[in-house]
């Protein structure tokens, strides 16, 4: 069991959920049900571990050389590499879909796929071993999880889930590069052109504060659209202590100071969704 959870990836499949949850409770009109909602955001969740299967499968030979991935199911052999898992791969992944179609509509459903495929095939077949602009367009995985969630409420999404979705794209590169400069040796012996491995650790990590600044000045715009006081607070709190993070690894570019601001991205993250959830409830 532990390594078919290991296999799909499910702690960021249930961020990714939370992302869809929040954009379905910023959105304004009439909500779905509490079914509905339950099963939309499952499907997103379905989807995106779908996708994180198919990473898995598709990077089978790049974790062998890596100390992180190495002990991942296809790699030791506890699972089986072959087409059944593709077939289900693909199964899971239309059924999430469909679920999604059934619950809310049909532009859910259509973000719901866009996310899988946007990690599963663009960032995962298409740009990872080619250029170190990967992570940043597979960003859109988290956005399309906003999107998802606001399409259950409203087809045309408004500002306030749109300005939500933009901090999703704009989280994923600050996220990835610090765990990338926490793990550059594994990355460069794999031949991943991940932006440390490509620039170096201290340009990687003024990259990494310059992202961050934008995110968190993006991560301010949803009060602009109507979110309220407990959001403005949640996301400038934890955007000021991810900032704090990212300036320690820009003045000392290393592993410690760049695992320390990975963990900060995930506050920061975790602050401003749940800032946006709670909200929206009490407003």
């Amino acid at each position: 069991m532990k390594q078919v959870l290991n296999l799909f990836k499910l702690r960021i499949g249930v961020a990714i959920a939370f992302a869809a949850a929040a954009g379905l409770a910023v959105e304004r009109g009439a909500a779905p049900s509490f079914g509905r909602a339950v099963v939309l955001v499952l499907a997103v969740l379905v989807a995106s571990a779908a996708a994180g299967a198919f990473n898995q499968y598709v990077e089978r030979d790049l974790d062998a050389r890596m100390a992180r991935t190495r002990g991942r199911p296809f790699v030791t052999g506890a699972l089986k590499h072959g087409p059944l898992w593709l077939w289900l791969i693909g199964a899971m992944t239309a059924a999430s879909v469909l679920a999604a179609a059934v619950a809310a509509n049909v532009p859910a459903a259509i973000y719901v796929f866009l996310g899988a495929f946007t990690y599963g095939v663009v960032y995962t077949v298409w740009l990872k071993r080619r250029t170190w602009w990967n992570i940043v367009v597979g960003g859109l995985a988290g956005s399309f999880a906003v999107l998802a969630g606001a399409a259950a409420v409203a087809p045309v999404p408004g500002p306030e889930a749109l300005a939500l979705a933009v901090v999703l794209f704009l989280w994923t590169p600050p996220h990835f590069w610090s765990l990338a400069i926490t793990c550059r040796a594994d990355y460069a012996a794999a031949g991943v052109p991940m932006l440390p491995v490509v620039v170096g650790d201290a340009r990687a990590a003024r990259a990494i504060f310059a992202s961050a600044a934008l995110l968190v000045a993006a991560s301010l715009v949803p009060a602009a659209f109507g979110l309220g006081w407990i959001y403005l607070a949640s996301a400038a709190a934890g955007g000021a202590f991810f900032l704090l993070r990212c300036k320690s690894l820009v003045q000392r570019p290393g592993r410690e100071t760049a695992r320390a601001a990975f963990l900060a991205s995930l506050v920061q993250l975790s602050a401003v969704l749940t800032g946006a959830m709670l909200d929206a409830a009490i407003s």
